[in-house]
């Protein structure tokens, strides 16, 4: 793949500190600010782009959105890095550094999407917001070193949608907003105008909205963005961008987007994202299941309707993920193959968020599911993976999962037989991960239709009944195509607490329990119950299955670290409304009955 390059000079725009700050005689005739606070973009916003600016020297090479988009697939997110509020490292990743690109491309990513929090590096105030020159060279820097690695990119203005640029607040400042956002795009556009054609550009980030109007003027700002890139020169004129709508959310975006002028000749896309179904990516009231009939088909109609309302226009989702931190492996590795192919199926390029915590530890170049990542890669080129089977029934009392074999502490070694989904599959070989060893047909396993037994006698090599709890080994499985999997054997116990109860704090804060953990070290639910039998919390769940009823939900309600489980002060604070002693059950994994134990909180 030949990359483009080129060299940025100025030309006959203003040039200096001004042509960073903003095109004063441009902005007089883009944006009329009037006295009054509700005063709009004139109308001589829509008079055709400016073709002076910025001056490039080399080459361009034109692309399509379709074609940008398409050689991204499959892609990864730099999250919560330039993004980060305030500066770059303020939220536990460290500044960015080239090898973490090398990783990317190794794992088999095609594209990057550089999230980036302008906010807090402005100076000045109105009409002469000025984004401070350092962080505009620290963008571009990391900008080369993504593209310079083969990743075609978007760049974006991330938090900056809700921390200066809501337009649903009761007291929001449309015209600063408008008069911010050309002087923003302006100044990025001017300063990244010579960048190849690999770089593409992406107004907001998640733009709140919640009716016609706020998407009207959401597209309002796509013009706005538009008209300043372009007059910012260089090659933005050509550039591709990613066009979005309120919250960059599917359904909204179909409600309210309206296409750009046909003035602006830039190669256009759009951008939205999807974290659905919501209780299973956030592990909401107890949901640890997913990959029934119904789940898949509610994703496939998701992504069908965007399509289907956009028929000829490239789309991208710019986020999407299931979480190692809250979802239950097999159900995540189902949610990933399905719904990479589900997005091919409808011709919609899917860019995975990646907060540092959550895939690649930066720090260490491992990626955290590195069977997740596989399974990725080959649907993303139509490679059938076969997967483990799970539970996905929410009305059973217990849950099952092929990427493990559980083993209870204290219990004799038996067979364990472990279905899977083959999808066209055969399989091929079993070998224990940590050494390489070879697992021999007939002796350690056999195999019935999809299903796969592990001999006592094999899994007694590895295993006795008092083995110290934790991860034990991992056996990797291939198949005929597609991901290997990983099956984790493991040795558990119910983890215990101390103490066991206390009374409700008086001050409202989150509330450490101390765990003394016993196998897979995360709760998988947590359930409230008040003293007069009913939930404390999302009283509505009772309509839910077993699996469900009751729980809380992980992150806003409950969390945990290497030594605790965390209720959240709003739990504290609604058991204090509620004004009733409350019953606290901690479900751990395997989900099944007595895996579990309880904290009372006392009125």
């Amino acid at each position: 793949m030949s990359l483009d390059y080129s060299q940025c000079i100025q030309g006959n725009a203003p040039v200096a500190s001004s042509s960073s700050t903003k095109p004063s005689s441009t902005l007089t005739t883009i944006i009329k600010l009037s006295s009054s606070s509700s005063a709009k973009l004139s109308s001589s916003a829509s008079a055709s782009p400016t073709t002076g600016g910025t001056k490039c020297t080399g080459t361009f090479t034109p692309i399509s959105a379709s074609s940008f988009i398409a050689a991204m697939n499959p892609g990864w997110n730099l999250g919560n890095t330039l993004d980060a509020v305030q500066n770059e490292g303020d939220w536990n990743n460290p500044p960015v550094v080239a090898s973490t690109f090398d990783d990317v491309k190794v794992a088999g990513f095609k594209g990057v999407r550089l999230p980036v929090t302008w906010a807090y590096h402005f100076t000045g105030s109105s009409p002469d917001w000025t984004v401070d020159p350092t962080w505009l060279q620290r963008v571009s820097d990391v900008l080369d070193m993504i593209t310079s690695r083969g990743f075609y990119t978007i760049v974006n203005a991330h938090h900056d949608s809700w921390v200066w640029a809501d337009i649903t607040q009761a007291n929001a400042n449309i015209t600063m907003i408008e008069e911010k956002f050309y002087r923003l795009w302006y100044q990025v556009g001017t300063k990244l105008a010579c960048k190849g054609s690999m770089v593409a550009f992406e107004p907001i980030n998640e733009p709140p909205g919640t009716t016609a109007e706020h998407g009207a003027e959401l597209n309002k700002l796509n013009g706005i963005f538009l008209q300043a890139i372009n007059d910012a020169g260089g090659f933005n004129t050509q550039r591709v961008v990613t066009l979005v709508n309120a919250g960059e959310d599917g359904v909204k975006t179909s409600q309210w987007f309206k296409r750009p002028d046909a003035k602006f000749k830039n190669p256009w896309a759009i951008q939205y994202h999807y974290y659905s179904p919501y209780d299973f990516i956030f592990q909401a009231w107890g949901k640890t299941t997913w990959g029934s009939a119904a789940d898949q088909a509610s994703l496939e109609a998701d992504l069908a309707a965007v399509r289907g309302n956009f028929t000829d226009v490239p789309l991208v989702i710019g986020e999407w993920s299931a979480s190692p931190t809250a979802t239950e492996t097999s159900a995540r590795w189902r949610y990933f193959d399905f719904f990479i192919r589900t997005a091919a199926k409808y011709n919609t390029v899917p860019i995975m968020w990646d907060n540092g915590a959550d895939f690649l530890n930066r720090a260490t170049h491992q990626w955290r599911d590195t069977v997740a990542m596989d399974i990725m890669t080959n649907a993303s080129k139509g490679i059938a993976n076969a997967l483990p089977d799970s539970t996905t029934d929410g009305s059973v009392t217990s849950q099952s999962s092929s990427a493990y074999i559980y083993h209870k502490l204290n219990t004799s070694i038996t067979d364990q037989t472990l279905p899977f989904l083959l999808n066209g599959n055969s399989f091929k070989s079993a070998t224990l991960a940590s050494t390489g060893k070879s697992l021999v047909s007939g002796t350690d396993y056999s195999i019935s239709g999809s299903s796969i037994t592990f001999k006592s006698t094999f899994l007694s090599t590895i295993l006795t009944p008092t083995t110290p709890t934790g991860s034990i080994a991992n056996l990797t499985l291939t198949f005929s195509t597609g991901a290997s999997l990983l099956v984790n054997i493991l040795s558990y116990s119910t983890p215990t607490i101390s103490p066991t109860s206390s009374a409700l704090p008086s001050v409202s804060a989150d509330l450490l329990i101390p765990i003394t953990w016993a196998g897979q070290n995360r709760p998988a639910a947590v359930k409230a119950v008040k003293s007069d039998g009913t939930f404390l919390v999302d009283d509505w769940t009772q309509y839910l299955g077993p699996l469900q009823q009751g729980r809380m939900t992980y992150s806003g309600q409950w969390d945990w670290d290497g030594s605790h489980v965390v209720l959240k002060a709003a739990v504290l604070d609604a058991v204090r409304s509620a004004g009733k002693s409350t019953v606290f059950t901690i479900e751990f994994y395997p989900r099944v009955e007595g895996n579990s134990v309880n904290y009372t909180l006392t009125v």
